[in-house]
């Protein structure tokens, strides 16, 4: 008898907070979404945890670029697992090209399930230094082989940049990047424009991209939404860089967005309303409702002005003068006014595109702002 006492005794204590997680996470959306985003974040602390354990015990053993693939594979085992999410993989045979740039669209800190799930062995990642020095996670990205980015510093960003493809290049290892540099979470099915550090290190070190897209998970993950399902992954082929130069890294990243672009739309699903859609269908009852009182309101004017019929006409030309001046002015300043910040924007988003931002934005890969 107490032997089964003390088998049982473990299992009440393990499945009585799942019971109480399990009651909150029906109750209500709310409670739902925040129930399983605690799941989420403690198995994502958990596995911190154990990959510091792990890149110990395989950096004695030799095996340092293979300590990513081990804690992707677990965090991606308990959190799909306790979360009822599966990822569906077409064309994972891709992955094993090495040395290679692996590049992915990033959507929430969900992406890091999916990492989880196709993450190849001897890859690392990019991540900004402040990083390093972070309790346990930094032991366990510095032992993996994790490329740092200095963010505050664009020379030195340029200079890790360049560096860290001729290391993935000596090493015969991949590295894993989003080039959009943010996050991107919206319900139409598209991606941010491309930053160049990616594609500038693929093409400096000689060695191809290769294109990772998951679907569109707007549906399944959002602010006040956490629900769970089946999405999918594709890996396109490798594009290579053989023969280019730093002349052609702009044409490379348009390339590669739009190959990803359309394989995005191709495997999400459609969406069922979209937004520009809805407006005009909001805005058309209000026109109707507006020109309707000025056509009730038109015929009360004649009233209005049958006891003034002995008023002298030269008093009404006054009125119709002097606005007709004034609000052109207006309007000309106000639109002086918009075409500068117009141009300021463009030359911000110039020196941006020209890599001024890119080398500190791409350092933004699995750590990033917290949020959805």
């Amino acid at each position: 008898m107490s032997i089964i006492s003390s088998l049982l005794k473990p299992l009440a204590y393990i499945s009585l907070p799942v019971f109480v997680l399990h009651t909150l996470s029906n109750s209500s959306p709310i409670a739902r979404y925040y129930v399983r985003l605690g799941v989420y974040l403690s198995t994502l602390g958990f596995c911190s945890v154990w990959g510091a354990i792990v890149s110990v015990g395989m950096s004695l053993a030799g095996r340092r670029f293979d300590i990513n693939w081990v804690v992707a594979r677990t965090f991606y085992h308990l959190a799909g697992k306790a979360l009822g999410i599966k990822f569906v993989v077409e064309g994972e045979e891709y992955l094993d090209t090495r040395p290679a740039i692996l590049v992915g669209n990033h959507q929430s800190m969900l992406d890091i399930l999916y990492l989880g799930r196709i993450l190849p062995k001897r890859s690392s990642i990019m991540a900004k230094k402040e990083l390093q020095w972070a309790p346990l996670l930094g032991q366990f990205m510095t032992l993996s082989g994790a490329v740092f980015i200095d963010r505050g510093n664009n020379a030195k960003a340029i200079r890790s940049v360049t560096a860290a493809g001729e290391t993935i290049k000596a090493r015969g290892t991949s590295l894993w990047m989003f080039p959009e540099g943010t996050r991107s979470m919206r319900e139409h099915h598209d991606m941010l424009p491309f930053k160049k550090g990616a594609f500038h290190m693929a093409i400096e070190a000689g060695v191809p991209i290769v294109p990772v897209i998951c679907e569109n998970y707007w549906r399944l993950y959002r602010q006040g939404v956490f629900g769970e399902g089946t999405l999918k992954i594709k890996v396109l082929p490798p594009v290579p860089t053989t023969g280019m130069t730093t002349a052609d890294v702009g044409a490379l990243a348009a390339r590669v967005r739009e190959m990803m672009v359309e394989a995005l739309r191709e495997i999400s699903p459609p969406v069922p309303s979209t937004i520009p859609s809805e407006k005009p269908s909001t805005t058309a009852p209000e026109t109707s409702a507006k020109t309707s009182v000025v056509t009730t309101a038109e015929p009360k004017q004649p009233k209005s002005t049958e006891p003034l019929a002995a008023v002298p006409s030269p008093i009404l030309p006054t009125p119709d003068i002097t606005p007709v001046s004034m609000p052109e002015s207006r309007s000309e300043s106000r639109a002086s006014t918009s075409a500068s910040d117009d141009f300021s924007s463009a030359s911000r988003q110039e020196e941006s595109e020209t890599g001024v931002e890119t080398e500190e934005d791409e350092g933004m890969v699995l750590v990033g702002r917290p949020g959805p």
